[in-house]
């Protein structure tokens, strides 16, 4: 899939086959799970399915390549045996990337932006597939240890800048570069807040955009609610600003709501001079 010359923003639904995701940890770890949600996210209109074998959410705990490969390889087979539809793989690890792309995945989103794996670009560049490059301070481990910046919206552009850099220098095409700028990781409230304001800023940059703000914790502070599955029309309302701004790939849990948003957001947009 070229993401460069989309004719519409993109639904990409999330199938976490973890125990331990923040909002969904243990519920489709079994093959059987795991098959009946996504095809439930293709029936309500996710064109991409992002696996990930292992939680990024604060202070989780690093799972290796063997056991991350255990978790995804058997379920990406399975979808392959049922569906043509884009798969993603959701790892910092090269080893994990390419077992997933061996048994049918199709790109990479790396939340490291190739940082955490030093052969991570060069398998992308051979493999000639889409790689998704996320900003984050510091590692799920870490990232919010008081984390701060002087101007976060500069900041995250220069950085994102630098990786797309590298990335190129080890021969990933442009055309297979895809920017995310990293809501929730390494990132206060009010920076979750203007870099949301500022979307249009990484969409100027000249590649596609993509933004998960699925759930996001901070959205639970501003709405006063403590369950992330309660904030699935939060989470809408971003990707309605998402499309306005630009952006055109949208990681969600609750895919029937959220391309509702898009939909609506992108026929506004479609009509305005």
């Amino acid at each position: 899939m070229n993401f460069n010359s989309l004719d519409t923003p993109l639904i990409m639904g999330i199938l976490n086959v973890t125990p331990d995701s923040f909002s969904d940890g243990g519920q489709f770890n079994q093959p059987d799970m795991a098959l009946n949600q996504v095809n439930l996210m293709i029936a309500q209109g996710a064109s991409i399915i992002d696996i990930g074998g292992e939680s990024t959410r604060p202070n989780s705990q690093p799972v290796d390549a063997v056991e991350q490969i255990e978790r995804v390889v058997p379920i990406i087979k399975m979808i392959r045996e049922h569906s043509d539809i884009t798969i993603s793989i959701d790892t910092t690890l090269s080893e994990v990337a390419s077992a997933a792309l061996e048994a049918g995945a199709n790109m990479i989103n790396d939340v490291s932006a190739g940082q955490a794996d030093a052969y991570m670009f060069a398998l992308a560049a051979s493999k000639n597939v889409p790689i998704v490059l996320m900003h984050a301070q510091g590692t799920p481990q870490t990232m919010q240890d008081n984390p701060y910046y002087d101007n976060v919206v500069d900041e995250v552009i220069n950085a994102l800048k630098t990786s797309v850099h590298s990335a190129m220098k080890q021969g990933i095409k442009q055309e297979n570069i895809i920017l995310d700028v990293g809501i929730g990781f390494g990132k206060r409230r009010q920076d979750n807040l203007a870099l949301l304001a500022h979307l249009a800023d990484f969409v100027a940059l000249g590649f596609p955009v993509l933004l998960g703000t699925s759930r996001k914790r901070f959205m639970g502070a501003l709405c006063e609610v403590s369950e992330p599955a309660e904030l699935v029309t939060a989470t809408a309302a971003t990707t309605a600003l998402g499309v306005m701004a630009g952006v055109q790939l949208f990681r969600v849990h609750d895919v029937k709501e959220n391309k509702q948003a898009l939909d609506v957001a992108f026929a506004i947009r479609s009509g305005m001079p």
